[in-house]
C-alpha cells in the first residue's frame, strides 16, 4: 500500500512539473493571417493599372470575362509586347471585347484607336457593333480615356497617319478580309500605319496545314503559312509564334466551319454539348515587326 502511495505521489509531482514547464515554454498563439481570415494579402493584389488588374476589372461584363479561358487576354497582350505608353490601333474591335482591356491600359500615357466597320455596309451588323462600342466608351470615360476612331472598309484602307502607330492588333479578322478579296491591302495598310520597328499582332482561327487554303476562307479557318505569307508580302518580318490560344480539341472540320463552335454555336441544339466541350477554336497567335529600315516597295500598297 505504501509503495502504491509513493508511486502515485511521484507521478503526480512529475505531471505538475511537466504542466508547469509547458505553461512557461509554450509559444503564444499565432497572430491572425490574411489567409486564415479569408482576406487577400495586399501583396497578392495586382498592381493598379496593370494588365492583370484591368482583366479582372468590374467594367468587363461577366459573359466577356467567362471567355478569358479561351482567349487568354493578359498572356496574349503580354506576348505581343503591349506597353502602357504605346499608340495602339485595333482593327475591327467589334463590340469591344479587347477594347475593354487595351484602352484602359494605355489611357493617359498612350493612345487607342479603333478601326471600326463600315457604317453603310447594308447588313446593319457593322453599324450595330460600332454603336455598342461607342456607347460603352462614352458611358465610361474614366475607364477608357480618350478613344479615337477610324474606319476600315474595302474602299477606305488607310488607317491612321503613316508611321504613327507603335502597335497594330487584330483578332480573328483575316478570314473576313480574305472573303472580301482585300486581305493584302489591309496588311499593306497596317504596315504603313506602323512606325519602323512597330509591332503587328495577329490572332486567327488556325486552319489545317495539311489542307490547301481556300482563298476565301469560307470555313473561317486560315493556315499559319497563309497569314505569314500575307504579312511578309506587305513587308513585315515574322518575329515570334505562341501557342497561348491553341486548342487541340478543335478538329477544324465542323459542318458550319468555325461558327459551329462557341460562342456562335450555329447548329443550335444539335450536338450542342459536344461543341461546348470542344470550346472555342484553335487559334494561331503571331507577332510581326516592321523592319527599322524599309524599302519603298514594301511600304507601297500592292
Amino acid at each position: 500500500m505504501r509503495t502504491q502511495l509513493t508511486l502515485a505521489a511521484l507521478l503526480t509531482a512529475a505531471l505538475l512539473v511537466a504542466c508547469d514547464g509547458a505553461t512557461q515554454d509554450a509559444p503564444p498563439p499565432p497572430a491572425p493571417t490574411p489567409e486564415s481570415t479569408g482576406d487577400v494579402p495586399a501583396a497578392k493584389q495586382p498592381a493598379a493599372g496593370s494588365l492583370e488588374a484591368i482583366v479582372m476589372g468590374q467594367h468587363r461584363r461577366p459573359e466577356d470575362r467567362a471567355r478569358d479561358k479561351y482567349r487568354h487576354p493578359e498572356q496574349t497582350l503580354a506576348f505581343f509586347g503591349l506597353k502602357p505608353d504605346m499608340n495602339v490601333v485595333e482593327i475591327w474591335p467589334g463590340g469591344g471585347w479587347y477594347t475593354d482591356i487595351i484602352a484602359p491600359y494605355v489611357a493617359g500615357k498612350g493612345t487607342y484607336t479603333a478601326a471600326i466597320f463600315d457604317e453603310g455596309d447594308g447588313t446593319g451588323y457593322g453599324p450595330k457593333l460600332n454603336k455598342a462600342l461607342k456607347d460603352k466608351i462614352a458611358a465610361n470615360p474614366d475607364v477608357y480615356g480618350t478613344v479615337s476612331y477610324t474606319t476600315l472598309t474595302p474602299a477606305t484602307i488607310d488607317l491612321v497617319t503613316e508611321g504613327s502607330a507603335d502597335m497594330v492588333l487584330t483578332f480573328r479578322n483575316v478570314h473576313n478580309w480574305m472573303s472580301g478579296g482585300y486581305a493584302d491591302k489591309v496588311f499593306a495598310a497596317m504596315f504603313r500605319a506602323l512606325k519602323p520597328g512597330g509591332i503587328l499582332g495577329v490572332e486567327e482561327h488556325r486552319g489545317d496545314p495539311e489542307l490547301p487554303q481556300d482563298p476565301l476562307a469560307a470555313t473561317g479557318y486560315v493556315t499559319e503559312e497563309h497569314v505569314i505569307r500575307l504579312a511578309e508580302a506587305a513587308g513585315f518580318q515574322a518575329a515570334e509564334h505562341s501557342e497561348i490560344n491553341a486548342n487541340p480539341l478543335d478538329t477544324r472540320d465542323h459542318p458550319k466551319g468555325v461558327w459551329t463552335l462557341p460562342p456562335t454555336l450555329r447548329l443550335g441544339d444539335q450536338d450542342r454539348e459536344k461543341y461546348i466541350q470542344i470550346g472555342e477554336s484553335d487559334r494561331m497567335t503571331l507577332k510581326f515587326v516592321k523592319p527599322a529600315t524599309t524599302g519603298m516597295a514594301a511600304a507601297e500598297s500592292p
